[in-house]
């Protein structure tokens, strides 16, 4: 005669709903995580519009011009005068690369001042900060 076990033996399960649950929050995090990791050094100033390709450089050295003529580099106030003496020791680290980010109604004159004066203490490169379209 052949006894039966008690209690039936039951095959292990993996329950993948938990799983996809936790793997939808790590996702939603990382992806918060990286736009905070995000380093702009440039005021919110309204940008022209246009089609670029992105920026790849690392660390860009943003000048910014606001619609009032004012005149910021890494968020640091400068004016005209001031700007080569500032600008010179930061081209270094950078490789004459410069973002201008000038707001849609800032003076040209202004923007181009800048320019030029940044071009005179070694300034090679200038980007043009734009939206996309």
């Amino acid at each position: 005669m052949k006894l039966r076990r008690s209690r039936a033996r039951r095959k292990g399960r993996i329950e993948i709903i938990p799983m996809i649950d936790v793997m939808f929050f790590l996702l939603a995090t990382f992806m918060l995580a990286s736009l905070s990791l995000q380093k702009l050094n440039s005021l919110a100033v309204d940008l022209p519009r246009g089609r670029a390709a992105p920026l790849t450089a690392a660390s860009p050295l943003t000048l910014t011009v606001t619609r009032g003529g004012e005149l910021l580099l890494d968020k640091t106030p400068v004016t005209i005068e001031t700007l080569g003496a500032t600008l010179q020791p930061l081209l270094a680290s950078h490789q004459g690369n410069i973002v201008v980010a000038a707001d849609n109604g800032a003076p040209t004159g202004v923007v181009v001042s800048a320019m030029l004066q940044a071009r005179e203490v070694g300034a090679s490169h200038f980007l043009m900060a734009i939206k996309q379209q």
